[in-house]
């Protein structure tokens, strides 16, 4: 392995800076003793340090509900009546559209409904537009159960989130008696647009029955995922919803374009137009693939998490059995019995190469695994990871203690996470403090 942190032996000599008494004492550094290094020196470590970073560029990265698929360096499909690009993030979306739903109904309904299965910025969305929220119970499918549907209804709803597929990556068998129970309490249906990766071209969510969705840009659609942004999160009305929309449109008059304020709008919720450049990659990364693309995108996404959940599932539990959207759950029940963990399970996947998956989310899965291979991956690179998947399995079963003590392969050891979490050392240091080596 490459040297990766500098040596001050290599030094022939320490650089002390001069120091002013101008500031106060605890911002005075008296002993800030700095290598004299050569430059290459400082690049090679630099580089040594980057090649520590795991990226989808390198290697395959399951993480499942957030789609993290390598996209074309050169990189909206219009599902509503009408479209405001604004919102900054999917979560920023959800906030619109409750936004939207609050003076639809003039604030005489304030709550939300939600499968115990929702993302958890479903709920907080509904908080920080101060309305209140009930969660119902998935069945023994996975998928919403309609009777406790019907006894959340009543007049004070004004939403029903869901999302399709759903968490489990599975899609809502029943989708139009679901949206014929809300609208018949005078509900509006509300999609959350995290899973499109496996609707695009196959299937509309205003097909669905669904009033108002959210579209995630960083997953579906190109733009890259993490790093704190920029993100985009389009949203998409019906007709009777879309006077309500943030201002200002931006609307065709003739060869030209003019602004225009819908008569009911929430206002503006994002300065300028919405994040530009997230959004032209978007618009690049459709225009590419095309309309057959689009298909083919999600037909690979999907047949990839079914080639994964039919190969694990004799080596893993899978709670709900049956043919699943962009991506897969499966759980530690099987290696329960071995003293063996999701966590370890996802920690030892590194010594083998591989990002963990999504893990211990969906929360009504206990010890859930949500793999989502994207369309993007070869089958030589998921049989890979299938076959590191049940070297697991069996490692569980045979050698418990490897497992438990995973990772051993990689340049730290495992992690106090609940420390590192709480109690971040973000400052350089002759040693770290949190990690085991």
């Amino acid at each position: 392995m490459e040297k990766l942190i500098f040596d001050y032996e290599e030094s022939s000599s320490k650089h002390v800076p001069d120091v002013k008494d101008d500031l106060p004492v605890p911002f005075n550094r008296q002993k800030l003793e700095l290598p004299n290094l050569s430059e290459v020196t400082v690049v090679r470590h630099f580089i040594a340090l980057s090649k520590l970073n795991y990226g989808v560029d390198t290697n395959f990265y399951p993480l499942g509900s957030c789609t993290m698929k390598l996209n074309a360096a050169s990189e909206l499909l219009p599902i509503m009546d009408a479209i405001s690009l604004q919102p900054a993030a999917g979560a920023h979306g959800e906030l619109a559209c409750c936004m939207i739903a609050k003076k639809y109904f003039n604030g005489k309904r304030k709550t939300v409904v939600l499968p115990d299965s929702a993302h958890g910025t479903n709920p907080a969305s509904a908080a920080m537009c101060d309305m209140a929220v009930v969660t119902i119970k998935s069945n023994e499918r996975g998928a919403i159960d309609l009777e406790e549907l019907k006894k959340a209804m009543n007049e004070d709803v004004a939403i029903f989130m869901l999302t399709n597929p759903s968490t489990l990556g599975l899609f809502e068998e029943n989708i139009e008696q679901v949206a014929k129970i809300v609208h018949n309490a005078g509900a509006l249906m509300y999609c959350d647009g995290a899973n499109m990766n496996a609707m695009v071209g196959k299937a509309r969510p205003g097909d669905q029955g669904f009033d108002m969705m959210h579209l995630n840009l960083h997953k579906t659609f190109s733009v890259p995922h993490g790093g704190g942004g920029p993100g985009a999160g389009p949203i998409g009305v019906k007709k009777h919803l879309a006077e309500f929309l943030p201002s200002p449109q931006i609307v065709k008059n003739g060869q030209n374009f003019k602004f225009q304020k819908p008569s009911k709008s929430i206002g503006k919720v994002k300065s300028f137009y919405g994040n530009f450049g997230a959004l032209v990659r978007s618009y690049t990364y459709i225009k590419a693939l095309g309309r057959e693309g689009l298909k083919n995108m999600t037909e690979s996404a999907v047949l990839n998490a079914n080639y994964i959940m039919a190969s694990l599932k004799e080596h893993y539990y899978l709670p709900f059995d049956r043919i699943c959207g962009h991506e897969c759950v499966f759980s530690d029940k099987l290696q329960e019995q071995y003293h063996v963990t999701t966590m370890d399970i996802a920690k030892r996947l590194l010594d083998y190469g591989f990002h963990a998956p999504t893990i211990y989310f969906p929360l009504i899965v206990h010890g859930a695994i949500m793999i989502e291979p994207t369309e993007t991956e070869s089958k030589a690179t998921l049989d890979t990871f299938i076959d590191a998947m049940k070297k697991i399995a069996k490692e569980a079963k045979e050698n418990p203690d490897l497992v438990r003590s995973a990772p051993v392969s990689t340049p730290v050891g495992r992690l106090d996470g609940v420390r590192a979490a709480r109690t971040p050392d973000l400052t350089y240091g002759p040693a770290c403090t949190i990690c085991s080596a």
